[in-house]
């Protein structure tokens, strides 16, 4: 007699994501100017990323690497003294001059802070297949007033115009300080999905105040458990992956927070994603693994450790954040 079938609801499986903003000198020069973190992306470019490249290969995880257009570039030149003149400049109060001023108009062997295209190649030859997502193409921060439509939309027409001459198809985006604005032109780039912030209300203004930022610390000092997510419709095919957590740096007073907090946090994060079903969404910028990189990477590797038992097990599964706005009609 054949056995009768289970009318048990199936375990759930949880989905473990890892998005990454890579943006070297280009994510902090229009607030510091290019000196205040120079060494920590030249550590980035010599140390952090092969190693983090070898670590996803060693744990077989997808990362979802969200570019900013101007790394694609092996060079670039002024024209009529003026950088990038196709890009309409955001007006943003707190930048005085132009807005690519600090551009260098030159290759990646004279200014290897603000072109990646050898990065790049390393990334597209990962054992591991990793995802290339935009996150703009110079770093205008589109959820602020002085970031027009026509601003944002040349930022997102020129990242991803530098992204299909090398042959990619961005369908992710990060946005910039993760200040989301212009949502609607996403779909327009073919960018099918998104990171938003995290579902806390200190992650829920940018730029931070005091309160939000000692609220963010204070979520690493006690370990607390970070929400585990449902990815969101955000009309016309788009789709919303918030963030879970990020893998704060050891920078400021973050470096007096020991790195086995972060690790506890995310584990935190890991198991309630395999109980519930839901997601967990690890994002940084490789930069952050620049101060005190073997704790950092050590830390990393126990959460990697742990996701990669919880696969085992067959309770979650790993995957690029495009894989999971695509299948997120499947997701509880």
């Amino acid at each position: 007699m054949a056995p009768r079938p289970s009318t048990e609801a199936p375990e759930p499986r949880g989905v473990f994501t890892l998005s990454l903003d890579f943006e070297l000198l280009w994510g902090t020069v229009d607030l510091f100017g290019p000196e205040r973190f120079r060494r920590a992306c030249e550590v980035e470019r010599e140390i952090v990323v092969d190693r983090l490249l070898s670590l996803l290969e060693e744990f077989e995880i997808p990362a979802t690497w969200c570019i900013l257009g101007h790394l694609l570039l092996a060079e670039c030149r002024s024209s009529n003294g003026r950088a990038h003149p196709e890009i309409v400049r955001p007006r943003h109060a707190w930048v005085r001059g132009d807005w690519l001023q600090h551009d260098p108009c030159t290759d990646e062997a004279r200014a290897p802070l603000f072109y990646g295209r050898s990065i790049v190649e390393k990334i597209r030859s990962c054992r591991v297949p990793q995802e290339i997502g935009s996150h703009s193409f110079s770093h205008a921060i589109f959820s602020d007033p002085g970031c027009s439509r026509e601003a944002a939309a040349s930022e997102l027409r020129a990242s991803v115009e530098v992204a299909r001459d090398l042959g990619l198809t961005p369908r992710s985006f990060a946005f910039p300080r993760n200040g989301v604005g212009h949502l609607d032109l996403l779909p327009q780039f073919g960018l099918t999905c998104y990171r938003g912030p995290a579902p806390r209300w200190y992650e829920r203004r940018e730029p931070p105040n005091a309160w939000h930022r000692l609220g963010r610390l204070w979520s690493v000092l006690a370990a607390s458990p970070p929400p585990v997510v449902v990815p969101e419709p955000a009309g016309k095919g788009l789709v919303n992956v918030p963030a879970s957590m990020i893998y704060f740096p050891m920078h400021g007073l973050r470096r007096y927070i020991p790195v086995s907090r972060r690790v506890q946090r995310a584990r935190r994060g890991l198991d309630a994603a395999a109980r519930t079903g839901r997601v967990f969404h690890l994002w940084f910028h490789p930069t952050n693994l620049a101060d005190e990189p073997e704790a950092m990477f050590r830390g990393l590797r126990d959460i990697f450790s742990a996701a990669r038992e919880l696969r085992r097990q067959g309770r979650l599964s790993v995957a690029s954040m495009g894989t999971v706005g695509t299948v997120a009609c499947r997701l509880p």
